[in-house]
């Protein structure tokens, strides 16, 4: 590059025109003088320009090769984070939402959330003379969360857990077994001793179950059952159960077994069903049958046997039931006996049951049936829908007679006539008013006079939302 500037400036002294030569130059010496000391300062000026040029580069490369480390650890940082889960259209994941999110996972793993809250309102009242703590009353009657599943193998889970109260309950705790027609249950959960206790609470007639169910002491047990479709309409149901994991450890178990035939005939669904119970209550334990007033939200029980030492229990039952559209009509009876009670070793004999009809006064609805029990009532027009929702209204005769002379237990009789008007604005919305007249023979508490027949009213109120 010297050279060239050289040359350059040798030929632009060259090119000079003849005139200024003629003008008056100064010597040769000064003007050779002058080319050089020119020549240096232009040789020194690339010289300059040569080592920025240089520095520039240098910085160009620190700054490409940092670029280069970074971009190293980035790439190293983003391979040991595992990528966030997406679903898409071939995704292994697909999520579903009915009332809560539904996931599905490859080889046949499944989870969902659920959970129910119902709030209770009202009061009962009873005569004065028989000094019981009546008038209005409320509480949360349920508060529960609970999640299920499928596990690859045909195996499934259940866990369910009630805040209600002050205390904390396990309600449902199983796993489940299913190979074609074939279900198997180990863990706490349901007998099989009627329709009634079966049903959910999310869809009942009423906001209590019929009086016998909780009489008896129908609840969810610790233990192993199996359920078989023997055909498409028949079910076959069967288990044996110790206690309540609450009340654990215990000696008391018990076997139910129950059948079920579900036709439907056209658009008209039937059900026939029958149970047994049998039940070993355990060396110096004892029983006692007793029945609140339709509602929850009091612990007053007008009819009681009282605690009677029995060495074992046995009941069975009958349920009927038909859907026909809108309207429905269930009926059960149950049979329960206290045997070898106290010091005679008699058999106290006891009977439940009820008659039920409904309707739904809005157009296109009617009540759900699934496996063998009444199932979620979903509104033809609901109310998100622009519509007004199901609107149901039930009738029921229910009877519990806790009294048997024979062997000297005088627990009282109860004769109850119930109405309720249910509002469905929504699959997992409900609201239901109960009115009940409870008309007692020889009950536990004396009126004035020593009066022990007479009449209680009730009246409730339910809402409810589960998911």
């Amino acid at each position: 590059m010297k050279k060239i500037v050289t040359a350059a400036i040798l030929a632009g002294t060259a090119l000079t025109p003849a005139t200024a030569l003629a003008q008056e130059a100064p010597s040769l010496e000064d003007q050779v003088a002058a080319l050089v000391a020119e020549v240096s300062r232009l040789n020194q000026r690339v010289a300059e320009l040569e080592a920025e040029q240089a520095q520039a580069e240098a910085q160009q490369t620190t700054a490409a090769v940092e670029q280069a480390a970074m971009a190293a650890q980035v790439a190293a940082i983003e391979a040991a984070i595992p990528p966030a889960p997406t679903v898409t259209a071939d995704s292994p994941v697909e999520i579903a939402w009915a009332g809560a999110p539904e996931i599905e996972g490859e080889g046949g793993w499944s989870f969902k959330p659920f959970g129910r809250l119902n709030i209770d309102a009202g009061s009962f009242n009873a005569p004065d003379s028989t000094g019981r703590d009546d008038g209005f009353n409320s509480e949360i009657r349920r508060a529960r969360l609970g999640m299920e599943g499928d596990i690859p193998g045909g195996f499934g889970y259940k866990f369910e857990i009630d805040f209600a109260g002050s205390d904390v309950d396990v309600t449902d705790a199983i796993i489940t077994y299913e190979d074609g027609p074939l279900k198997l249950t180990v863990g706490q959960h349901n007998n099989f001793q009627s329709l009634e206790e079966l049903n959910s609470s999310r869809w009942s007639s009423f906001m209590e179950r019929a009086a016998f169910t909780d009489a008896f002491g129908f609840a969810r047990r610790l233990g192993v059952s199996a359920e078989v479709d023997v055909t498409d309409d028949i079910m076959l149901q069967a288990g044996v159960f110790t206690d309540n994991i609450a009340d654990l450890p215990g000696d008391r178990w018990s076997g139910d077994v129950r059948v079920v035939a579900s036709p439907k005939v056209g658009d008209t669904q039937l059900h026939l069903g029958g149970s047994l119970h049998y039940a070993d209550i355990g060396d110096g334990n004892t029983v006692r049958y007793r029945q609140r007033p339709l509602v929850h939200f009091t612990s007053e029980r007008f009819i009681n046997t009282g605690n009677m030492a029995a060495e074992s229990e046995f009941g069975a039952g009958v349920e009927a039931a038909v859907i026909s559209g809108p309207f429905h009509a269930v009926a059960e009876g149950f049979w329960q006996s206290a045997n070898d009670i106290g010091v005679t070793m008699d058999n106290a004999n006891f009977f439940g049951g009820y008659a039920e009809v409904g309707m739904f006064l809005t157009p296109g609805d009617s009540r759900g049936y699934r496996g063998g029990k009444f199932n979620r009532t979903r509104p033809a027009n609901p109310v998100d829908e622009g519509g007004m929702g199901a609107l149901q209204f039930n009738l029921r005769y229910d009877y519990l007679d806790l009294t048997d002379t024979d062997a000297g237990i005088i627990g009282g009789t109860q004769n109850g006539y119930f109405a309720s008007l249910i509002w469905v604005p929504t699959d997992h919305t409900r609201l239901t008013v109960n009115y009940g007249r409870l008309e007692y023979d020889d009950a536990v508490y004396a009126a004035a006079g020593g009066d022990r027949n007479y009449s209680v009213d009730v009246v409730g109120m339910r809402a409810q939302i589960d998911f």
